[in-house]
């Protein structure tokens, strides 16, 4: 996204609409990507090191803040892994932890930090979308490793966040917090204010807080639990949210007064190990966290359905081998994310991935991939099957096609021969199938005769050793009208609940943003409340609202639960 860029780095792509040529013989438009060199582009290691002697020097109050804040969350003998680490941790006085990783973009800032047992340079910056940081020193950490993950005056500073995050994740150890703390915008914008994002420049402290929560929601979803934001600022601080004009900038500048402080954490969530049959899709939900390509909305979409795939299948062997299938949903949607959105949408993308995915045939290989693209319209159609197959099923609707292409797909990419053949077949035997329910449905619209047609064949004649295309022909020849306007109605109701399940789940995003929006309202006036009466703080180890006369050491500000996730 550009609101994580500098100015320097603002671009724009072009859009491809590929809609129209889905399973249609015209040839598909394939684009190429070229990469492009921007020679603006931000060097944050360069950029760091060239600044190495300018030092962040917080205000001691707010230092004091963070280590309080840190002292609830992290002791004696755990193992650390800072990320955007330089002189100073901030960690509470005396504190021994067992391991201290630093990583950071200066290697002698982080060699003056006397609690780093360990250190590595790494440009957070450089990622590999979808996955994480690009960086082996930080993937021979391991996984589920550490205790904690700290990032205090980091986030300010990410183009990639959520890939940032998604590395935390893995990198931590199930239970394990992530603990982002970081300052208002302006408290020290002096010395760094050219390595700023634009969001950073551009939001204010109160948008930050709900960004920084956006980041664990958007990293790994329901991969990250009890995701809160604290507003720790010392007395004083400017009001999270408040409106400041010039004069009260030149009033902060005239006066002591310290800057904001804020946080916001995360721990990481438990991930299933074996399948729980009576909670099958909080099994599926959680070996899709992290997950690249596919959005949190595709998430919700496509679990529901794969686990109904996964019921319907009839062994245990087949099971198996469809949770083994997980991992090519990213390569589905890589090619779906190209389709429009409008005439594709994204219940008959979800749809598509589930069905092929739950075929115990699809393995999500190269050939089935490029089938599917182009059965999709995304490349040129094959001469021999997808050219045909587009020409006589055009007047099928594109979610009637998507059903059908689920079935087609999984058959590419077999060495059995009679595979090849049960293909040929198919496209071969469309048009006389047609013919056939055309001559006993005189009636029956186009679109119908081929939906009937196209699905009747390919269940019987696809798969090898179920039927031939002279068995099928006595087969259909037999059927009389009665029993293809059954076979027709019969389909015609599955359609009919995929929209009131569409609808339902419509419904059910409305009503989750309507609450979100209540609670956000909620929350913020939760906060002003706790600002203007400085007596009432929450405290994280009873989890309650408490009186305390004046504030003490480890007694935090408002914690407050972000309106994220369900």
């Amino acid at each position: 996204s550009n609101c994580f860029k500098r100015k320097s780095e603002m671009t724009g792509k072009d859009n491809v609409n590929p809609m129209m040529n889905m399973m249609n013989p015209m040839e598909a438009l394939e684009k190429k990507d070229v990469a492009d060199v921007d020679e603006n582009l931000f060097d944050s290691l360069k950029w760091w090191e060239e600044n190495k002697e300018v030092t962040t020097d917080l205000d001691e109050r707010v230092v004091a803040k963070i280590s309080s804040h840190y002292s609830f969350y992290l002791r004696d003998g755990m193992s650390v892994l800072e990320l955007g680490a330089a002189e100073n941790s901030y960690l509470p006085e005396g504190l021994k932890l067992n391991k201290h990783v630093g990583v950071g973009a200066v290697k002698s800032q982080m060699e003056a930090n006397p609690s780093i047992t360990e250190s590595y340079v790494v440009d957070l910056n450089d990622v590999v979308e979808d996955e994480g940081v690009k960086s082996e020193e930080l993937a021979d950490l391991g996984r589920d490793t550490f205790d904690a993950v700290i990032m205090a005056n980091t986030i300010d500073f990410l183009i990639n966040p959520r890939e940032v995050f998604k590395s935390s994740w893995r990198a931590l150890k199930p239970g394990g917090i992530m603990i982002v703390p970081f300052l208002a915008k302006d408290a020290y914008a002096d010395k760094f204010d050219e390595a700023f994002t634009k969001q950073w420049r551009d939001m204010t402290d109160d948008q930050h807080m709900w960004v920084g929560g956006s980041f664990f929601q958007f990293s790994a979803g329901e991969g990250w639990e009890g995701l809160k934001g604290f507003d720790i600022s010392p007395e004083g601080a400017k009001q999270l949210g408040a409106e400041e004009s010039v004069l009260d900038k030149l009033k902060q500048k005239d006066t002591d007064l310290p800057p904001g402080a804020y946080v916001v954490q995360a721990r990481k969530n438990f991930e299933a190990e074996e399948v729980d049959e009576s909670d099958l899709e909080g099994y599926i939900k959680s070996k899709m966290w992290m997950l690249p390509t596919l959005e949190d909305r595709d998430k919700k979409l496509v679990v529901p359905r794969l686990a109904r795939a996964y019921d319907a299948l009839d062994t245990e062997e087949e099971k198996k081998r469809m949770l083994g299938h997980f991992d090519s949903l990213p390569k589905i949607y890589a090619s779906l994310i190209k389709m429009d959105q409008f005439a594709f949408t994204f219940s008959m993308q979800a749809q598509l991935a589930a069905d092929l995915v739950g075929d115990p045939d699809f393995t999500g290989s190269d050939i089935q991939i490029n089938n599917m693209k182009m059965g999709l319209g995304l490349r040129k159609p094959s001469a021999d099957f997808w050219a045909p197959v587009g020409k006589l099923t055009a007047a099928m609707q594109p979610e009637e096609k998507v059903n059908l292409l689920a079935y087609i797909v999984p058959r590419f990419g077999s060495d059995d021969p009679t595979q090849q053949e049960a293909l040929t077949a198919f496209v071969s035997g469309l048009e006389p199938t047609f013919e056939v329910i055309r001559s006993k449905c005189p009636n029956m619209k186009e679109s119908d005769v081929q939906l009937v047609g196209s699905e009747l064949l390919a269940s019987e004649v696809l798969v090898p050793g179920r039927s031939n295309r002279e068995e099928f022909a006595l087969w259909l020849g037999a059927l009389t009208d009665v029993d293809l306007e059954f076979i027709l109605a019969k389909r015609n109701s599955f359609k009919e609940d995929a929209t009131k399940e569409l609808e339902a789940f419509q419904k059910e995003r409305a009503d989750e943003e309507q609450a979100i929006t209540d609670r956000r309202t909620k929350i913020q006036e939760q906060v002003q409340y706790a600002r203007e009466n400085r007596t009432t703080m929450f405290n994280p180890r009873t989890g309650k609202i408490e009186q305390v006369e004046p504030p003490k050491k480890g007694i935090l500000g408002t914690g407050i639960e972000l309106p994220f996730g369900n």
